[in-house]
């Protein structure tokens, strides 16, 4: 699969795409495989399609373009729809696209994600532990909190968005 810009504009029409800062990957190899061990452990037992959604919302939140675009790839690679994925970023306006146990996630998503926004509030915390039972809410806490860190890898490191194909980094 070609990323979009390929084939929908000639180059020409494009900015050039920056070059990456740093890959703490590259460099820092027992800390990338570190965090891939974490992301598998944090998102076990979750729902995939409900992991994703977490991810491209933080994602989206921290304005992390490669991340968006690999998760948004791998939530469509796992069926989810354009749709809901398009959605995500204005989800309090479009909550019928989601079930209660989603817009659940996506709340403490971005409570976690935005902590200096004032902490995780407590409504926010209950909405959520309704709907997942402890081990499976201490799942969700860790996968935001992976996301969050390989945001903040991407981010610094200025990592390209467009290259990514699912599969690409199977565990």
């Amino acid at each position: 699969m070609t990323s979009t810009h390929e084939h929908h504009h000639a180059p020409a029409d494009l900015a050039p795409e920056h070059p990456p800062r740093i890959s703490v990957s590259q460099l820092l190899p027992d800390v990338y495989k570190a965090m891939v061990r974490l992301d598998i452990a944090a998102r076990k037992g979750l729902d995939p399609v409900l992991v994703e959604l977490v991810k491209i919302r933080a994602s989206q939140l921290n304005q992390c373009a490669f991340c968006l675009d690999m998760h948004s790839k791998d939530a469509l690679a796992a069926g989810e729809s354009a749709e809901r994925i398009v959605q995500l970023s204005a989800w309090k306006e479009s909550q019928h696209f989601y079930t209660p146990k989603e817009l659940a996630a996506l709340a403490l998503t971005e409570a976690v994600t935005v902590l200096t926004d004032g902490f995780v509030p407590d409504e926010v915390y209950a909405e959520a532990a309704k709907h997942f039972e402890e081990t499976e809410l201490a799942q969700l806490i860790a996968a935001i909190t992976v996301i969050n860190a390989w945001n903040r890898f991407g981010v610094t490191g200025r990592l390209a968005a467009g290259h990514y194909t699912p599969g690409d980094f199977k565990s």
